[in-house]
C-alpha cells in the first residue's frame, strides 16, 4: 500500500504540531518546577533578645535569587532593610536579616530571579509579633543573711604576742654579747692592766732577783776567803 503525498504532509504536520505542543508544555511545566515564588517564606522571629527577618528558599533547583527587605509604613516602603543572595535547596535554605523590629510591624519581601521570577514579592507581607523580644535580665545579688555572725576583731585581728616571732637562743646570745670593736694601733687600757700584772708575782723577775742575789753572795764570799786565806800565808 503506497502512502499518497497528501497523507504524508499531513503526518508531518500532526507530527509539527505535537512536537511544539510538547516544548511548549514542558517549557511551562520546567519554569514551574525551576523557580516560582510559592518555593519562598519569611517570617520575623527573634534570636536571643535581637529582632530578624528571616527567609527561607525552598527551590530545590539551587536557581541564585536576590531577596530585598523593606519596612512599610501604610503600604508604602519607609526604608530598605537589607539585601542578601540565596541559593535554594529541597531542605530550605535560610538567610536572615537582623533587624530590631517593634511589635505589629509591617515588611515587605521582595525576590529576584533571572529568567524565572522578575520582582515579585512574597505573599502576604511579614507581620511582626505582638510582642517584642524578650530581654535578658541580669540576676540581682543576693543579700547576705541577716543572722549571719559578723566576724569578730580577735578572730581578724592577730594577736600582739603572735605578730612578733620570739628571738632564738642564738639571736638573744648575738644580742646580749657586746659587738666586737675594730682593731686599733693604740694600746688599749686591757693592754696596759697586763703588762703590768706581768711584773709582779706572775712573772719570772722574782726568780731571776733571788738567783743574782745567791751569785752576789756566793761570789762575795769567795772574794772573803780569797783575801783572809792570802793574809794567812802573808803573815806566816
Amino acid at each position: 500500500m503506497s502512502i499518497s503525498r497528501r497523507n504524508a504532509r499531513r503526518s508531518v504536520r500532526i507530527l509539527g504540531l505535537a512536537s511544539a505542543s510538547a516544548a511548549l508544555v514542558l517549557g511551562v511545566s520546567g519554569q514551574a518546577l525551576a523557580c516560582n515564588i510559592g518555593e519562598f517564606k519569611a517570617e520575623a522571629v527573634c534570636k536571643g533578645e535581637k529582632g530578624q527577618i528571616k527567609v527561607t528558599d525552598r527551590d530545590f533547583s539551587g536557581q541564585p535569587a536576590t531577596v530585598t527587605v523593606y519596612l512599610e509604613n501604610h503600604g508604602a516602603d519607609e526604608k530598605k532593610i537589607g539585601e542578601q543572595q540565596v541559593k535554594g535547596s529541597k531542605e530550605g535554605t535560610v538567610i536572615a536579616f537582623d533587624e530590631d523590629w517593634a511589635p505589629g510591624a509591617v515588611y515587605r519581601v521582595s525576590v529576584n530571579v533571572p529568567r524565572f521570577i522578575k520582582n515579585l514579592d512574597i505573599e502576604p507581607d511579614v507581620v511582626a509579633p505582638a510582642t517584642a523580644c524578650k530581654k535578658e535580665e541580669s540576676p540581682s545579688p543576693t543579700p547576705p543573711a541577716a543572722d549571719s555572725p559578723a566576724p569578730s576583731a580577735s578572730a581578724s585581728t592577730p594577736a600582739e604576742d603572735s605578730a612578733t616571732p620570739a628571738p632564738s637562743a642564738s639571736e638573744s646570745s648575738s644580742a646580749a654579747a657586746p659587738a666586737s670593736e675594730a682593731p686599733s694601733n693604740a694600746p688599749s687600757a686591757a693592754i696596759g692592766d697586763s703588762n703590768l700584772a706581768e711584773t709582779g708575782a706572775n712573772s719570772n723577775t722574782g726568780l731571776i732577783a733571788g738567783v743574782a742575789g745567791a751569785l752576789v753572795v756566793v761570789g762575795g764570799g769567795a772574794v772573803y776567803f780569797g783575801m783572809r786565806r792570802r793574809g794567812a800565808k802573808t803573815g806566816s
